[in-house]
Parts: C-alpha cells; sequence; structure tokens
C-alpha cells in the first residue's frame, strides 16, 4: 500500500505528550495574556486538535503580531531555497507558551544599566572586587635543600 503523507504524517512521536503529563491543558494556558510584539514558542498540543499549527513549526520561536479571543497570530522565520521568509500563522493558546530566549539579553542589558548609574554616581559597583586595598607579593627567600656528601658516602657500601 502506498505511504500516506497527510497533514499530520509522521508525528507519532512528535505530538505526544510526556510521561504522566496526559490530559487537557491547565486553565492557566487560556488565562496567560499575549501582547504584540511577545517572543513565543510554538509547541503543539496534542490534546487539542483545534488550531494546532503544522508540525514544521513544532518547537520554532516566534513574534506575536496579532491577539484574538481565541489564539494568537505568530510571525516565524522558514528558510525557503536561498531566501528566509517570515510565515505568518494563527495559532491557539493552547499551543504557544512564553518565551525565554531573550531572558540572557535583558539580563546583560540590566547589568550594563548598573554598572553605567554605578560610574556615573562614583561608587564602586556592588559584586565587583575592589583593587584598592591590593598589594604586591613579595618574591619568598628559596632554600636548596642538599644531602651532606658525607651522609651520602655512609649510605654507599661497596
Amino acid at each position: 500500500m502506498v505511504h500516506s503523507y497527510g497533514y499530520k504524517s509522521g508525528t507519532r512521536h512528535l505530538f505526544q505528550k510526556k510521561f504522566r503529563k496526559h490530559g487537557v491543558p491547565g486553565v492557566l494556558t487560556v488565562l496567560q495574556t499575549y501582547k504584540v510584539g511577545d517572543y513565543v514558542d510554538v509547541v503543539a498540543d496534542p490534546s487539542v486538535r483545534a488550531g494546532m499549527p503544522h508540525k514544521y513549526y513544532h518547537g520554532r520561536t516566534g513574534i506575536v503580531w496579532n491577539v484574538t479571543p481565541r489564539g494568537v497570530g505568530v510571525m516565524v522565520n522558514k528558510p525557503v531555497g536561498t531566501r528566509t521568509l517570515r510565515k505568518r500563522i494563527c495559532v491557539r493558546f493552547e499551543h504557544v507558551r512564553k518565551s525565554n530566549c531573550r531572558k540572557g539579553f535583558q539580563d546583560k542589558v540590566a547589568a550594563a544599566k548598573k554598572v553605567r548609574e554605578a560610574k556615573a554616581a562614583g561608587k564602586p559597583l556592588a559584586g565587583k572586587k575592589s583593587f584598592r586595598g591590593a598589594s604586591l607579593v613579595r618574591k619568598p627567600k628559596v632554600e636548596t635543600l642538599a644531602r651532606l656528601q658525607a651522609d651520602y658516602d655512609a649510605m654507599i657500601t661497596y
């Protein structure tokens, strides 16, 4: 029989719930607020068939460009040939979650702001070690230990 290439073909393990995580999602996933410009991860939930994205977009990160009462519009980059297209897909709330992809960048920006404020105030930065109380380390006096020749002669038996 000829193999089928349907919309959900090849998703036996891709759209699979984790061990002891079966069932419908909690109410918190639907009550999550999304704003235009938020970064979200598209992760298809197999227990909700409505509004499920295509398997290609499972695990991708995109930017919210539209918010509707039951779902969000997500802009995802997709390489096609030699170019990258910005695909706009509509996904229900159960299939998206807020992304942590910008957390490292935001932490770096906050740390740089603290450094700028401390430098402007002329105070040492909290958490950084100051070199004001530093001093040079003197070279220690080197002693050479050598065995006396008499002891060496006594040890050797001819």
